[in-house]
């Protein structure tokens, strides 16, 4: 089973939903990048559950432990580890299901792989692992502040619920302002009051994050394999629950012409060269243009629902499942650090490999 992330700045996670905690190993960070515990700590918490009444009523302090790799507050060039216990597992929660295959989720799939699974809240699988990139992006975060380079993610999308601005429209400080995490607050309490009614229905709902990346400088990413669109696809196509990524104009961009959707060139007044338009998204050729990346990720609706649905068992019996534990009726609010650690893992690893470039 493959668990490491990155080609200089890796990642590798470890643990399990149920088990005693889950951790990150980070390999290749550079010496001397501020390890801000409490800037770590509180990515950690806008990702952590019990946030409020529309996400899992899960209570984890998700306070995480360093194990290696930091000294007097500066990272030291080795590997860093940290951990994050479990606190609150109710493994009990989850017995009815020790032999079910849940729909939508990855225990027939994780069975025919491995012959094995932990049912404990899907175990490896479960979004708790989640949790460990988040604290890995958030020193990816650090280290690209040091940058100028910015990342910022919104829920822009829930069920039918748009909010109808791009995000140049929009005051991004204003996102966590919300427990939708969403930046015009008259959309976000449509969209809370939408989760609220969808969970009391004992059902889910998905939806759609933007995220917006300011500061790259133009020629991070490669023009063949590896294309710094292809590596977020990537990155965010991992995240658990994720149905779709689009970036730039996406799939709106079928409907224009070559002539409206050209970025064209000029020479600004910063003696850089910028583009008139950024359908684009801030990457041409695979490679960043220095203009602002954007993209969209999809969400699928929450698989565990609080309704009774047919399935078979490992034995290929019928069976019908009923849905049990603690569960978010939509992952969108939590899963906004999710995307922009993702995002700053990327960029961590593109931004040391521009620099391996150079000749």
């Amino acid at each position: 089973m493959s668990s490491t992330y990155g080609t200089i700045f890796k990642i590798s996670t470890f643990g399990e939903s149920h088990g005693k905690a889950i951790g990150v190993v980070i390999d290749g960070c550079p010496s001397g990048v501020d390890f801000d515990e409490a800037y770590i700590q509180h990515e950690l918490d806008r990702r952590k559950p019990g946030q409020s009444r529309i996400t899992t009523q899960r209570k984890e302090a998700d306070e995480f432990q360093v194990l290696s790799g930091v000294f007097e507050g500066k990272t030291t060039g080795t590997p860093i580890a940290m951990v994050i216990p479990n606190e609150d597992q109710r493994s009990k929660d989850y017995g009815h299901i020790a032999h079910q295959f849940r729909p939508s989720h990855a225990d027939y799939t994780y069975t025919a792989k491995y012959g094995v699974r932990d049912y404990r809240g899907g175990g490896r699988s479960s979004a708790r692992e989640t949790a460990a990139r988040v604290a890995a992006g958030a020193l990816a975060k650090i280290m690209l502040s040091s940058q100028q380079i910015t990342i910022q993610a919104y829920v822009s999308q829930v069920g039918k619920i748009r909010l109808g601005k791009e995000y140049w429209e929009l005051d991004l400080s204003k996102t966590d302002d919300n427990a939708v995490r969403c930046p015009d607050a008259t959309v976000a309490q449509q969209m809370f009051d939408f989760i609220d009614e969808t969970r009391k229905k004992g059902d889910s709902i998905g939806g759609i994050i933007t995220c917006v990346i300011k500061g790259v400088p133009a020629g991070w990413g490669e023009p063949v394999f590896d294309k710094l669109h292809a590596e977020l696809g990537k990155a965010m196509l991992g995240i658990n629950a994720v149905k779709g990524f689009e970036y730039g104009s996406g799939f709106d961009g079928v409907e224009l012409y070559g002539s409206q959707h050209n970025d064209e060139f000029y020479m600004g007044e910063d003696g850089k060269v910028h583009t008139k338009t950024n359908h684009s998204g801030g990457i041409q050729g695979g490679i960043s243009n220095g203009e602002d990346i954007y993209f969209r990720v999809a969400f699928k609706p929450v698989a565990t629902i609080m309704q009774d649905q047919e399935s078979v068992d490992d034995a290929g019996e019928k069976v019908t499942v009923s849905g049990k534990g603690r569960h978010d009726p939509c992952v969108l609010p939590r899963a906004v650090p999710i995307v922009e650690a993702m995002a700053a893992l990327v960029l961590a690893d593109f931004s040391l490999r521009a620099k391996n470039n150079k000749i």
